[in-house]
């Protein structure tokens, strides 16, 4: 099939249509592209946003007065003798228009505001606490992709020794060497490796779909190595107090603080006015009234008290649930840290030591299989080791990794 052929052409049309799609979806995703995008699309984040504008919106009406009441009314109308019905006949009866205001005391309009107020910053903190979870999280999910994607890589190498193994298998058959059933062995073990392949596979899928629901979209994760972040555990510590999630509880204590003094504002008088026009029958003068009403907090023992005694509760609660938070996140990071040091040696050894014994142990039972001196069920043994010990040098880094990117996102960022 050439171009000059219709079909050609439309093949041609075909590819150039689908390339900017196979681009779109082949366009690497570096951890910082991740972590942009999840800042970008997260609806949490977003629903923070909103949270936070309608409590900035609630500040200046909760110090405002109460909107002003229009009273219509028509009084002492006659409902029996000759003057019944009438509105103009009876000297008292009146029509009325009139406008209340209702004033609440002060100090609650005060106490309204520093609660309207104190509600934007537990707003804002809880808005820095969502996108330092969403950061952690995301780091996690790409980590978790990242690691199945380098232990993918590993198996274009397993697949090529297999064939390599397969090629020695058949030269000690043909110089006489062997058994008949050794020649099944590579196949086995490709099959075995195809298996272990379709398990990562799946594993990879799961772990796209667990990234694409921070960022919004598919991406293939590329990097030329784990990430690192520097971790001082020192550090961490003595800024633990500072954590977001800790500061949430600051701005909550201080609302609930708020509510108190709106509680003990009850105790005290609110007050309104009232001004009545009084239009009466052409032969009686019109009238005007006014009249001023005031609350009677008398029965505080059983009303104001109470409720002061429980938001000063609320008030307690929450400075003890910051402390046993504050307690929790102490345990959390110095099990991190030791799990971290853990890894760490962990790391040094698979390096050091597991990666070159199981190569070399590769190494000289296929020597040894090749001179005669062994069978081929040792060398088999070695080469699933030698796996082993890869995929497992991989997973090692990868729990590093999600590790320190836990220290790094949830005390290391917070310091910046």
């Amino acid at each position: 099939m050439t171009l000059s052929s219709p079909t050609g052409w439309a093949v041609a049309a075909a590819l150039l249509i689908l390339l900017p799609s196979v681009s779109a979806q082949a366009t690497s995703l570096s951890l910082d592209d991740a972590l942009q995008l999840a800042e970008r699309n997260a609806p949490s984040l977003q629903a923070r946003q909103e949270q936070i504008s309608a409590a900035r919106s609630a500040v200046v009406p909760a110090g405002e007065l109460p909107d002003p009441r229009l009273n219509l009314g028509l009084q002492n109308l006659p409902v029996d003798g000759n003057d019944r019905w009438s509105t103009n006949r009876d000297f008292m009866t009146m029509q009325v228009v009139g406008l209340a205001q209702e004033v609440p005391n002060r100090d609650k309009r005060k106490a309204r505001v520093e609660t309207a107020r104190a509600t934007v910053e537990r707003a804002d903190a809880e808005a820095v606490l969502e996108r330092l979870k969403v950061r952690a999280a995301t780091a996690q999910a790409w980590l978790a992709a990242y690691t199945v994607q380098r232990k993918l890589q590993q198996f274009d190498d397993f697949y090529r020794e297999n064939r390599l193994l397969a090629s020695t298998v058949r030269a000690r058959l043909a110089a006489g060497g062997g058994t008949t059933a050794d020649a099944l062995a590579p196949n086995q073990e490709a099959a075995q490796l195809d298996e272990r392949k379709d398990l990562l596979l799946s594993q990879a899928s799961q772990a796209s779909a667990a990234l694409k629901r921070w960022i919004g979209q598919d991406g293939d994760v590329q990097a030329r190595a784990f990430p690192q972040w520097p971790v001082n555990g020192a550090d961490y510590l003595h800024a633990l107090h500072t954590h977001p999630e800790l500061a949430a509880y600051d701005a909550m204590t201080r609302e609930a603080l708020a509510q108190v003094q709106q509680a003990q504002a009850e105790k005290k008088s609110d007050w309104g006015w009232q001004v009545d026009y009084q239009r009466r029958g052409p032969d009686f003068s019109n009238m005007v009234s006014l009249q001023v009403s005031m609350q009677l907090p008398l029965f505080t023992g059983s009303r104001q008290d109470p409720m002061i005694a429980a938001r000063r509760a609320q008030v307690r609660q929450l400075e003890d649930e910051q402390q046993a938070l504050l307690r929790e996140h102490t345990a959390q990071l110095e099990a991190d840290l030791a799990e971290y040091q853990r890894l760490q040696r962990a790391v040094a050894r698979s390096r050091d030591t597991l990666l070159p014994l199981a190569e070399e142990r590769v190494r000289l039972t296929l020597a040894d299989y090749r001179a005669g001196k062994s069978a081929l069920s040792e060398v088999l043994a070695a080469r699933r080791q030698r796996v082993e010990a890869r995929l497992q040098d991989i997973d090692l880094q990868g729990q590093l990794a999600a590790t320190t990117a836990r220290l790094h996102f949830a005390y290391g960022e917070t310091r910046a």
